[in-house]
């Protein structure tokens, strides 16, 4: 046994030694960071790495740290395509071993790429994670897309974000056929859009986060928030969200002195005079992804604050995220589970919501004064704020919603082999389907579109339709072999639900696939009708009698007579059966048709 003599310089050493490694380790850390620099940080913060600089830097990063894998999945309307960059510390990227014992986490950056924090955020985020700077994931992954806009990141200017305060250089909101991708999740125009539904199938994120810049009045926060509408994703999964995720973020990141707020969704107004949750309908990012029951946030940062502070927020907000989702893991994804479940067996889907004016959420909301004066532009009155004279005020915020329409969930949809476009979108999403063997007459559930508004200005390539009434009825219905049954009992369930019903907010209806069924194809000629609207009446006499009531109740129909034979024959058996007539069919559960389509 050899004893050593520790002499007061040994013992010093030995002190010394724990500290000199924790130093080495630092400076090792510091000179990968500085290896790894990001174009955000050569520009000492003014400034966002194009789209080629984003690419080149996760290539480096997976070429260097066996943590971090970068894919090129699908096309964009750019021509570019989309990449996908993974971090896990344990190497493994295929996600269906992956979600078997970890959280994932996708977060989205670049949808407009003028609000670009969230890219040069991301990246410090998984350069920091590769280079131990932050602490590596246990308990969960996270994939990024780095820039979703391509088309747009490539429409680099300083002048399209006319309010923003950095940086100096830009994307622009349009992709590269002009379409906001935000209002694209449902609709598909995109290539893009299809490429995220083939991203988010393969991912199939535990929590989603899509980072954004917003503006709308002046305030003191750099960060707010717009988590998905909890009473609209429902059930235990949006109490957690509601009572558990959100607050324990907004806590985490007061602990780094980085205050947020709900997103302050205001125009021209002072927000202390109250305000509403946004609502994100399934057009939007988070409203899509929460079709799967997913955990879905979208990050809104100031952007009137300086660039640095907006990226810097950006990243702290989605370290605090990650923090939660690695102590919660194992709740998120019982949740998530149980609450698709639960979605597969309901009778009754609630949609259309709105505010709930019987309650209120109180904020203490911190503003500055907002006055009226006289514009030196217009001679008239302006809103103008004073960051002079900041504040902390009690403020209503409107964040509960109820639905306006109620429906029962068929046992499945069936889809006539001729709307291939719809067939396309649902083969995007995953959706399981069956193919009718052979022709088949069957009584199914059928819709008559009674009545719907249309929008007067064009909104992302369409006229949307939208306050639509149906009518609901039982009808025998021809089945051709190749027609698609598509169950309801299946992950897809809620995604059926927004896009096949007619009423609801984003229907493939509202989104105008349907309108040739809204214009008439045959007609009449009055002369030759006459004699027959004459015979039917003659015929029928309850449609007689409601005629005569028409013409003694309004006058200006007892003046018209194309409106008096137009009336007759729209409800005459020459009327053509397509005409106003939704096309997809519903499978009512337990009848005849369920049992010869579904059998067990």
């Amino acid at each position: 046994m050899f004893v050593f003599n520790q002499t007061p310089a040994f013992k010093y050493l030995l002190f010394l030694l724990p500290l000199l490694l924790v130093l080495s380790c630092e400076t090792a850390t510091q000179d990968k960071i500085q290896t790894y620099i990001t174009h955000f940080e050569e520009s000492d913060g003014k400034e966002t790495a194009t789209y080629e600089q984003t690419i080149d830097f996760y290539i480096r990063l997976a070429k260097d740290f066996p943590e971090v894998n970068i894919q090129t999945i699908g096309e964009t309307d750019s021509g570019y395509p989309l990449h996908i960059v993974t971090y896990n510390p344990e190497g493994d990227f295929n996600f269906e071993n992956v979600r078997s014992d970890k959280a994932i986490i996708l977060i989205n950056n670049g949808i407009h790429p003028g609000e670009s924090d969230g890219i040069d955020a991301t990246m410090l985020l998984f350069r920091d994670l590769a280079t131990e700077k932050l602490e590596s994931p246990r308990q969960s992954v996270i994939v990024t897309i780095p820039i979703y806009n391509i088309g747009g990141a490539l429409y680099r200017n300083s002048n399209t974000r006319a309010n923003q305060n950095g940086p100096l250089e830009y994307g622009f909101r349009g992709n590269a056929q002009n379409y906001d991708l935000n209002r694209d999740f449902v609709k598909m125009d995109s290539k893009n859009a299809h490429t995220f539904a083939q991203i988010f199938h393969l991912v199939k994120p535990d929590v989603f986060i899509d980072n954004h810049v917003s503006n709308g009045a002046d305030y003191q926060y750099t960060l707010t928030h717009l988590f998905t509408q909890h009473n609209k994703l429902g059930g235990e999964l949006g109490q957690y969200l509601n009572t558990e995720l959100r607050p324990r973020l907004e806590e985490s990141l007061a602990k780094k002195e980085w205050d947020i707020t709900p997103y302050v969704n205001v125009f021209n107004r002072p927000p202390e005079l109250g305000f509403s949750q946004f609502m994100d309908h399934p057009r939007y990012s988070t409203g899509y992804t929460t079709l799967w029951n997913t955990l879905g946030m979208m990050v809104e940062t100031h952007m009137l604050k300086p660039y640095r502070q907006r990226v810097e927020g950006t990243y702290a907000l989605m370290e605090s995220m990650l923090s939660i989702v690695e102590k919660d893991k194992d709740t998120i994804k019982e949740l998530r589970q149980e609450t698709i479940e639960k979605n597969r067996e309901q009778e009754k889907y609630y949609f259309n919501w709105q505010v709930d004016t019987t309650k209120v959420s109180m904020l203490n909301f911190k503003g500055y004064e907002a006055q009226l004066v006289g514009s030196d532009v217009t001679g008239l009155s302006r809103l103008k704020y004073d960051r002079g004279v900041p504040f902390e005020k009690e403020t209503v915020y409107h964040d509960h919603f109820i639905p306006l329409d109620t429906v029962t969930v068929p046992a499945a949809y069936v889809l006539p082999k001729s709307w291939h476009r719809i067939m396309k979108r649902l083969q995007a999403n995953d959706v399981q389907y069956v193919e009718v063997d052979k022709d088949t007459l069957l009584q199914l559930e059928t819709y008559d579109i009674i009545n719907f508004s249309t929008r007067e200005n064009p909104y992302e390539g369409h006229y949307p339709h939208y306050n639509t009434k149906v009518a609901k009825r039982l009808e025998e219905v021809q089945l051709r072999e190749g027609d698609w049954i598509v169950p309801a009992d299946q992950e897809a369930t809620r995604y059926l639900l927004e896009t096949l019903e007619p009423q609801a907010d984003d229907s493939f209806f509202n989104w105008n696939f349907f309108d040739t069924v809204l214009q008439q194809k045959e007609g009449f000629s009055p002369y030759v009708f006459e004699d027959v609207a004459l015979e039917i009446l003659n015929k029928d006499t309850i449609m007689r009698a409601n005629f005569l009531a028409r013409k003694e109740l309004d006058e200006a129909f007892s003046q018209d007579w194309y409106a008096q034979l137009d009336w007759i024959y729209q409800r005459s058996k020459f009327r053509e059966k397509p005409y106003m007539r939704y096309p997809i069919a519903r499978v009512a559960k337990g009848s005849r048709a369920e049992a010869i389509l579904l059998p067990e």
